[in-house]
C-alpha cells in the first residue's frame, strides 16, 4: 500500500492575516500546496488528506480538485472543536483550535497506511519527499518514526519572530527531544530566542522541526491516549494546543520506540507574515527557471 499524505491545512493564519493556505504562489496561481503535492505524487505517495475547516471547505475543494482528479486520490476531514474529546467538557468561549497533534487526529478514520505529515503554508523540496517516501515504503513501523530536518538559518524570517521545534539529537542521528521555542528572530549579535529559556541564543547551524513527519497508523491510537491526558491536564486553559512535538517526544521519553531525523538538502520556505509572500513568489520562479517544476503545474 502506498504511503499517504497528510496536510493540516485548518489553521487560523493569526499573524498573517488572510487564507494563506489558499494564497496563489505561482504563475497559474498554484498554493504552496500545489508544489508539495506535485512532489509527493512523483514520489510515489498515493494519497493526499487535507485538513481543514468545514466553513471553508466548499470553496477548498472547488480549488483543488479539479486540478487532482485522475492524478491522486483526496481525502477531506474537518478539525472541530469537540472531535475525539470523549466527553470531556471543554470552555464553551474557546475558538482557537487544539492544534497540531489534534488535527492528526482529526484524520484517524481515513488513514490506515504509513503517511507524512506537512504544514499546508510551508514549501518543503523534493529531496524531503523523495527521503519520506523510502522511509515509509521500507522503513517505518510502531516503534520507528521518522522527521525531517532543516538547518535553522533557511527557517527565520525578515519580518517578524518564528517559533520552531528545536530538535535534540543522540549519536545516532535519532531523536532526544523537541524543544518548542518561541520569539525567534535574527538580530547584528546573532539569532535569539526570546521565550526565557536557554539558550537565548541559537545557533544557525540549529535542526529545527518544520512539522515534516513520517508515522505508522498506529500513531493514532497513542495520539488519542495523550490527547485525553492533555485534556485533564490543559483543557480548561483558552489557549493551549497539543502539538505534534509533545506526541514525538513522549513517545521517545516513553520508551514506545524511535524518531529518526533525516536532514534534507531541499530549500525551504514558508509564509508566517504577508511580507514573507514576495520572498515565496521569488523561491518559486528561481525554481520555475531552473526546470525543477514545469511551468503549467498541472496542465
Amino acid at each position: 500500500m502506498k504511503p499517504s499524505l497528510l496536510i493540516l491545512a485548518a489553521g487560523m493564519a493569526s499573524r498573517y492575516g488572510g487564507m494563506k493556505q489558499i494564497e496563489s504562489f505561482g504563475p497559474d496561481g498554484e498554493t504552496i500546496m500545489d508544489y508539495s503535492i506535485y512532489d509527493a505524487i512523483r514520489a510515489g505517495f498515493g494519497k493526499v488528506v487535507f485538513v481543514i475547516r468545514e466553513d471553508f471547505a466548499e470553496q477548498f475543494k472547488s480549488i483543488f480538485e479539479p486540478k487532482l482528479k485522475g492524478r491522486i486520490q483526496t481525502e477531506y476531514v474537518y478539525q472541530h472543536l469537540d472531535a475525539h474529546l470523549d466527553g470531556y467538557d471543554r470552555l464553551s468561549t474557546r475558538s482557537n483550535p487544539w492544534g497540531t497533534a489534534h488535527a492528526v487526529l482529526c484524520a484517524r478514520d481515513v488513514i490506515q497506511e504509513p503517511f507524512a505529515v506537512i504544514n499546508a503554508d510551508d514549501f518543503y523540496g523534493r529531496d524531503a519527499f523523495q527521503k519520506a517516501y523510502a522511509f515509509l515504503s521500507q522503513q517505518c513501523s510502531a516503534q520507528n518514526y521518522f522527521i525531517i530536518g532543516y538547518q535553522l538559518e533557511q527557517t527565520l524570517s525578515d519580518h517578524g519572530t518564528v517559533n520552531r521545534g528545536v530538535c535534540s539529537m543522540d549519536e545516532l542521528g535519532n531523536l532526544v527531544g523537541v524543544t518548542e521555542r518561541l520569539n525567534i528572530s535574527r538580530h547584528a549579535e546573532g539569532v535569539v530566542c526570546d521565550d526565557g529559556l536557554e539558550p537565548a541564543h541559537l545557533q544557525l547551524s540549529t535542526i529545527v522541526s518544520m512539522n515534516f513527519w513520517c508515522f505508522h497508523p498506529s500513531v493514532f491510537a497513542y495520539t488519542h491516549r495523550l490527547f485525553q491526558e492533555f485534556l485533564q491536564a490543559r483543557g480548561k486553559e483558552e489557549k493551549s494546543e497539543f502539538f505534534i512535538p509533545l506526541v514525538a517526544d513522549q513517545f521517545i521519553h516513553q520508551g514506545e520506540g524511535k524518531v529518526e531525523v533525516i536532514p534534507t538538502s531541499a530549500i525551504w520556505f514558508g509564509v508566517t507574515y504577508k511580507e514573507d509572500a514576495p520572498a515565496v513568489r521569488s523561491g518559486i520562479e528561481k525554481l520555475l527557471g531552473s526546470g525543477e517544476y514545469p511551468m503549467g503545474l498541472w496542465k
